[in-house]
């Protein structure tokens, strides 16, 4: 009996098919190199624009809320346009699959747009990480902001004024009207050290060390929030009446009056900070938010668009 020398695996050996990958890299990173640089032509457009139409001079040029809105509706735009555009790219440029079944290769063309658009936005994130980073930072620093607006406010505006002497600064302003005295009075001031001889002459400084003394006392009740004590109302009444020749009770009311002022402007500068910081912290948010709607645009868009590219490829 003779034998074969072919083997029993050589005999039912079938032939190996080499598939291409279902995954084509080359074209995908061909879209996403294509959808970051039109995104970036069409944003340096679009920052060329907006700054032109910005002026600094009042009732010229577009609105707060107009530049907003353009600014929205240009970065959508620039997703629509550079994803689809990188989409196609990549749908194109793909690999042809053979004996694939058609649904199989709607899938893979979806892949393959939504692929290159993660690649373009991680790639453009890279690059401009200082700007996103400046987006969610200030967002979370508006509401930490918010939280201690207050005491940094309070901080803030009393440095200002404890820096300032009786010359200039907000303090000394207020300092300086507590002695002024009404030239039209007819009520000479007693003669002691500080007064004016006769009413109507110009005014002499303030004594040395009376202005100083009265920023501290006011600068220490500034600090803790609360009204000004009697004694110190009292004292300062008295060097005011001294000064400008007021009776007593007039003195401490003028003190009185002109600590309430100081108090008012503080409580207006905190809520001006306060209003400032809730614009701000609501303005991080709506940024933050068209940036997720556009980007999730243009994810949308790129996978479209590679299934149009992608039967234009097959036929």
């Amino acid at each position: 009996m003779a034998f074969s020398n072919t083997s029993a695996t050589d005999e039912y050996r079938e032939p190996i098919l080499t598939q291409p990958s279902a995954v084509s890299w080359g074209a995908i990173v061909a879209g996403a190199a294509g959808a970051a640089a039109l995104a970036l032509i069409l944003v340096m457009l679009g920052t060329g624009l907006g700054l032109s139409s910005v002026s600094p001079w009042a009732y010229s040029g577009v609105s707060a809320t107009t530049f907003g809105v353009s600014t929205i509706l240009w970065l959508t735009f620039t997703q629509l346009v550079a994803s689809g555009m990188g989409g196609y790219l990549a749908g194109r440029l793909r690999t042809k699959w053979v004996d694939v079944h058609t649904d199989e290769v709607y899938f893979r063309d979806t892949a393959h747009g939504f692929l290159s658009w993660a690649v373009a936005a991680l790639a453009t994130a890279a690059l401009l990480t200082s700007v996103i980073g400046s987006i969610v930072n200030s967002g979370i620093q508006a509401g930490a902001a918010m939280a201690g607006n207050v005491a940094a406010v309070t901080t803030a505006v009393g440095s200002e004024m404890a820096n300032s002497n009786s010359d200039n600064g907000p303090m000394g302003y207020f300092v300086d009207s507590l002695f002024r005295k009404d030239l039209n009075s007819t009520v000479s001031a007693p003669d002691v050290a500080g007064s004016d001889p006769m009413p109507g002459w110009p005014q002499k400084p303030i004594p040395a060390g009376f202005a100083p003394e009265v920023t501290r006392i006011f600068m220490n009740s500034i600090r803790t929030g609360a009204s000004l004590p009697d004694e110190d109302i009292r004292y300062v009444g008295q060097v005011v009446a001294l000064r400008t020749g007021l009776t007593q009770q007039e003195a401490e009311k003028r003190v009185s009056d002109t600590y309430v002022r100081v108090q008012t402007k503080l409580r207006d500068a905190e809520t001006a900070a306060k209003e400032a910081a809730d614009k701000g912290r609501k303005a991080s948010a709506y940024v933050a938010l068209w940036l997720f709607i556009s980007l999730l645009i243009g994810a949308f868009v790129a996978s479209f668009t590679a299934t149009i590219g992608g039967r234009q490829r097959d036929l």
